[in-house]
């Protein structure tokens, strides 16, 4: 009697530790050269091995938008990437093992092929600009500017008179708000707060706080701006969030991206001519990015900018890019600097 007992324990054992079992580890993605690091004009080719004896109903490959099903093991499998997004995407594999789904996941890296193009600028004219403001996020209404800034305690949205640098209208924010980036869509403006995982949203004409919207994916607030139809939205990661303009809530995203590396800690966005202008946070530079897929076409370097200014205690780094739609010019500031920049650029 006690024999069968340690049999019946032995097989109870045996069929509880094959439930448990990770069959992943059973299967392995290869891809050709061992490289999970691409380039836009390369096709991603591996193949799906099987290290032990299975019976393997269908394999299924999804790759951002695209899927491919019936998939036979240790066949070659080939994607091209000239449509996709750029950055860091995983590369996910579904088995179907007697029922059982099973899911094999890499990383895969999608770089640019084209280096991105350098420029520097040439200043057309000098406006100014309140030193007090420690500038967050800024873009036109037609001949207005709108500026949003922050500080705990000091966080504001303005409308000002870009010509002279007065201060048309102002709404303090509540202390317990970090004002950052804005963008205006049909109306309305929205605007960013840091850390508080939501943004505020005013009416145009009166400035008056209509609502609030939620954070959803993104860690934090960072950049704001829009496209006519959707918003993008940085949050110090790699990511630029691509909004709803109904829901707000995060659909997609890209990924800024050049010919050697992701980039992250974008701050400051601005839409001008189809293209994202985003700062680099820190950093006296701007970057172009495609907003298709995320490629960095153009870095601006405005260096030097900064010691235009007035040199103060508490002067800080480039922020702001606004662009005059109508007549096709660029503007730059800085946190609490007190002059506003037209800007040409110039391909080095």
């Amino acid at each position: 009697m006690r024999i069968f007992k340690s049999l019946a324990i032995i097989f109870l054992t045996l069929v509880l530790f094959s439930c448990d079992e990770d069959l992943s580890k059973d299967f392995k993605i290869v891809f050709k050269n061992d490289s999970k690091t691409v380039k836009t004009t390369e096709v991603l080719r591996g193949s799906i091995k099987a290290l032990k004896d299975h019976v393997v109903n269908s394999v299924e490959i999804k790759f951002q938008n695209k899927t491919i099903e019936d998939v036979q093991l240790s066949e070659d499998f080939s994607i091209g990437l000239s449509q996709l997004k750029l950055g860091d995407h995983e590369f996910q594999v579904i088995l179907d093992i007697q029922g059982e789904k099973v899911k094999l996941s890499e990383t895969i890296k999608i770089l640019n092929t084209e280096r991105p193009k350098l420029y520097t600028y040439e200043i057309i004219n000098t406006y100014p600009h309140d030193m007090q403001a420690y500038t967050q996020g800024l873009e036109f209404h037609g001949d207005t500017l709108y500026e949003s800034t922050g500080q705990r305690g000091e966080s504001s949205l303005r409308k000002v008179d870009y010509t002279t640098g007065e201060v048309l209208k102002k709404v303090e924010l509540d202390p317990f708000y970090f004002g950052e980036g804005l963008t205006i869509l049909h109306g309305k403006i929205y605007q960013l707060t840091w850390q508080s995982q939501e943004g505020l949203i005013y009416d145009l004409e009166s400035m008056n706080l209509l609502s609030k919207f939620a954070y959803h994916e993104s860690k934090e607030g960072w950049g704001l701006c829009n496209d006519g139809r959707q918003l993008y939205k940085s949050d110090g990661t790699d990511k630029i969030w691509i909004l709803n303009a109904e829901s707000l809530e995060e659909e997609s995203y890209i990924q800024p991206t050049t010919n050697k590396a992701v980039l992250n800690q974008m701050n400051e966005l601005e839409w001008v001519e189809g293209k994202i202008y985003a700062n680099t946070y820190q950093k006296d530079g701007v970057v172009i990015i495609n907003p298709q897929n995320g490629a960095v076409e153009g870095v601006v370097d405005f260096r030097g900018l900064r010691d235009k200014v007035k040199q103060h205690s508490t002067l800080d780094v480039l922020n702001g890019i606004a662009y005059h739609k109508d007549s096709q010019r660029l503007f730059v500031t800085g946190k609490n600097w007190n002059k506003l920049f037209e800007v040409k650029l110039i391909e080095k």
